[in-house]
């Protein structure tokens, strides 16, 4: 299975019609060979394509109307999918979301992978604006990954992250964990920027993660703070 890459992906925002009357998002959405599912700002799904319950096992009338948090739950408590979680508060404040993975589970319990990409929908003529997510299973290549990862790791290499970490790369993790962009942790920290970033891109490194959400998801999975 290859791994998916981010040219892959759409991106951006979309003006969408009206969400009542106008079937045209659920029209496009069905089409797609990549799970979709749109989410309204209350948190409650709207829409569910067809790879969705092919991928996850739960059928749209299952689903429809509920919040996205009882379908996505993340396993081990990695706070991706939670009510007020950190990818909504990224989305509503208008920041970039590149993508995220995640671990969760389908309708019959089995654990899977997602890699997925959020599309903000702005709404016009007065309907709801919608949240879509595009997601793929992951889990083979996440598998391959890892024991690639295992065969390549020496002996002697620590398989805790927080060790690894140094004091101010713990604080920073910390304070990415509580929603802090990299204004806000320069501005906490009185360093630059681009000093953030540095700190944030050894972190990455150190977690084998690609991204702030995933280090978030990591931060809270192992309960730093």
């Amino acid at each position: 299975m290859e791994a998916p890459r981010s040219s892959e992906w759409p991106r951006g925002r979309a003006v969408l019609p009206p969400a009542r009357g106008d079937h045209t998002l659920e029209q496009a959405l069905a089409k797609a060979g990549d799970g979709a599912f749109a989410v309204a700002e209350d948190g409650r799904v709207r829409l569910w394509n067809h790879a969705a319950e092919r991928i996850l096992g739960w059928r749209a009338s299952e689903v429809l109307e509920r919040p996205c948090c009882e379908i996505l739950e993340g396993i081990d408590g990695n706070g991706l999918c939670a009510r007020g979680c950190h990818l909504m508060s990224l989305v509503q404040r208008h920041e970039s979301v590149q993508h995220v993975e995640m671990q969760t589970r389908t309708k019959t319990g089995r654990a899977v992978w997602l890699d997925i990409r959020v599309l903000e929908m702005s709404a016009a003529g007065g309907g709801d604006a919608l949240t879509v997510h595009l997601f793929r299973d992951v889990t083979a290549t996440k598998a391959f990954l890892e024991l690639v990862r295992n065969r390549l790791r020496g002996p002697e290499t620590s398989s805790n992250g927080a060790s690894a970490l140094t004091r101010r790369e713990s604080e920073i993790l910390r304070l990415m964990a509580t929603g802090a962009n990299t204004k806000v942790l320069a501005e906490r920290l009185r360093v630059s920027p681009a000093t953030v970033r540095n700190h944030v891109q050894n972190i990455f490194t150190k977690l084998g993660v690609h991204s702030r959400l995933e280090a978030v998801a990591w931060a809270n999975r192992h309960r730093l703070g």
